[in-house]
């Protein structure tokens, strides 16, 4: 955890596991993935349904050739929520065993992974997608963590760019 916080030390925040918060959902994103951009206005629900409820959200961007600027733009374009975190070494990856870009994770208060996947069921492959959700994954287990539950699927598949390209 030493290398997290110095790399947050460098990036934009404290330690993402040493606040109050019931849950900690960490958003692993890619500035140059449009899945992860059209996934913006959902993500703006999701934390503003879960906004007065001791929910901490962190963007994490595990690019190490991400620049500040480029997560700067990003948030101003398409407003998506959270704390921008990078993780170039890929730490908090592992942790939460994403592989893809946009995809999510839930962490309980004691800093344990709850659930990890897909956001939703919006998308079915690389640049097929349905009109509308139907499961809605995320908010699922955000609720179930809030409830002191296990989400009912603890992992999902997430659609989306790769993460192996850039490590």
């Amino acid at each position: 955890m030493g290398a997290i916080l110095m790399l947050l030390a460098l990036a934009f925040a404290s330690d993402p596991f040493g606040s109050s918060a019931h849950a900690r959902v960490f958003l692993f994103v890619r500035t140059d993935c449009p899945i992860t951009n059209r996934y913006a206005p959902e993500l703006r629900r999701i934390a503003t349904e879960f906004a007065d409820r001791q929910v901490d959200f962190w963007l994490v961007y595990p690019d190490p050739a991400e620049t500040r600027h480029g997560i700067e733009q990003q948030k101003a374009q398409y407003a998506i929520p959270g704390v921008p975190l990078q993780d170039p070494h890929h730490e908090l990856v592992k942790r939460a065993h994403a592989t893809v870009a946009p995809e999510a994770a839930v962490f309980d208060a004691a800093g344990t992974l709850m659930y990890h996947g897909r956001i939703d069921d919006l998308w079915v492959a690389p640049g097929k997608s349905r009109s509308m959700a139907l499961t809605h994954d995320l908010e699922d287990a955000i609720s179930a963590v809030l409830d002191g539950k296990s989400p009912k699927m603890a992992e999902t598949h997430a659609v989306g760019c790769s993460l192996a390209d850039i490590q």
